[in-house]
């Protein structure tokens, strides 16, 4: 026998059943973000390498270690998306939609990073993206921070969750943080952690979300970005705050928080939970100000962030928030026994697709008894089933059967949508 081929570790299938979850969580994303005025974009999944390497930093553990990079048959160096910020940037400067102008845009779609698989981390996973650009006030920070929020509270998930946010600052404050940081930091390096003492060589501010003890016992008195902080950047702090107050939206200010990224600036936020052990963040976000200058188009304001689909899947299924209805799939199951009832079972099934685009019907195929049929018909997770036999198509009477009450009733052709309707509304 040939050898079985299994799907590359870390690449995983979404199976029935579980892609109606995710469909769930899709539309209701969409849902909400149509109700914001946002439009969708969709990118390829293949860029150039350097769009990655000018964006993200040719530093980070992204470019360095993560990324699926490959040269083509033309000797270019492609790379599969690790995120999506880059190359949404990426296609509105190319395609003239930034400059004078305001956009509110989305995408939803796998990024690839290689990196150990583990619950809720994968090496193809899923992100849904918003990103804003032209807008440079602490109005939209608190717009796409009310858009989550709003998201969570229709999932049902709102009280699971906590809003982390912090400010970087603008560019040439953070820049005199970042030496006024790792002047600080050698002359503690030994009590760093290995990879600490790494990143204080390539990106100094991720030593501040170390998990190591030794590492941020040092960090207790390292120097804090609040005191290098310029004043239009603490003042866009403030009304943002002031705003998310207003809205009635608790956060908690998190100094350490910096997000992993190069092009981040000002407004940094994370929605973290409790609920999913070590992988507790759910979106994170933030302002990227300097990011479409550093790709070749004109300074322009952006803010924006990322919500990662498998993580939010399993915080709905550890939460038990999913809808009964969501993996329910079927209303109607249709069976049929004997030639005419057959022909006649898959005439009324079409009939009544086309009556009413509400009913999901599901006809029986490949014959079998009517015990075997009504074995179906319950394992369908239908709510009625339709039997249909010679004396049902000369009557032109369908028998309809609850499954989950137990009665039966004969019911017209003719009437079967509505019936069906008013039964399942």
């Amino acid at each position: 026998m040939l050898a079985r081929i299994k799907a590359i570790r870390g690449m995983n299938d979404i199976l029935p059943g579980q892609t109606q979850v995710w469909q769930y969580l899709e539309s209701t994303v969409k849902s909400v973000l149509d109700s914001y005025g946002y439009q969708q974009i969709r990118m390829p999944i293949v860029e150039q390498t350097d769009l990655f390497k000018r964006s993200i930093g040719e530093v980070t553990d992204i470019v360095e270690k993560e990324m699926y990079t490959f040269d083509d048959r033309n000797g270019d160096s492609l790379t599969l998306r690790p995120e999506g910020t880059a190359g949404c940037v990426r296609a509105a400067e190319e395609h003239g939609l930034l400059y004078n102008q305001t956009q509110r845009l989305w995408y939803n779609g796998p990024m690839f990073r290689y990196e150990r698989p583990q619950k809720g981390r994968y090496r193809q996973f899923h992100q849904i993206g918003v990103e804003t650009f032209g807008m440079n006030g602490p109005d939209i920070d608190a717009e796409v921070i009310l858009l989550s929020a709003r998201l969570w509270k229709k999932l049902g998930i709102l009280d699971s969750v906590e809003l982390q946010i912090n400010t970087l600052a603008s560019n040439e404050a953070r820049a005199e943080y970042k030496a006024a940081l790792v002047e600080y930091l050698r002359q503690h390096v030994e009590r760093l952690d290995e990879d600490s003492k790494r990143r204080l060589e390539t990106n100094p501010l991720r030593v501040l979300d170390s998990k190591d003890s030794s590492t941020q016992e040092v960090l207790k008195d390292a120097p804090s970005l609040m005191d290098h902080i310029d004043e239009e950047s603490k003042q866009h702090f403030e009304e943002l705050l002031a705003r998310l107050e207003a809205a009635g939206i608790q956060y908690v200010v998190n100094p350490k928080l910096v997000r992993g990224l190069d092009y981040y600036c000002k407004t940094v936020f994370e929605w973290v939970t409790s609920s999913l052990g070590a992988q507790g963040t759910v979106c994170a976000g933030g302002r990227y100000d300097g990011l479409v200058e550093q790709l070749g188009g004109r300074p322009t304001p952006a803010v924006g962030f990322a919500m990662g689909i498998e993580r939010l899947v399993l915080l709905l299924e550890t939460l038990d928030a999913i809808p009964g209805s969501v993996t329910q799939t079927v209303d109607v199951y249709m069976t049929s026994m004997g030639d005419a009832a057959n022909q006649a079972a898959m005439t009324l099934a079409e009939t009544l697709r086309e009556a009413s685009s509400k009913l999901r019907i599901q006809l029986h195929c490949g014959g079998g008894s009517f015990k075997s049929q009504m074995k179906k018909a319950d394992k369908s997770g239908a709510q009625f089933v339709i039997i249909l036999g010679d004396q049902e198509v000369e009557t032109q009477m369908a028998a309809v059967k609850d499954l989950k009450e137990g009665e039966q009733e004969s019911v017209a052709f003719a009437d079967l949508a509505p019936y069906l309707e008013s039964k399942l509304s």
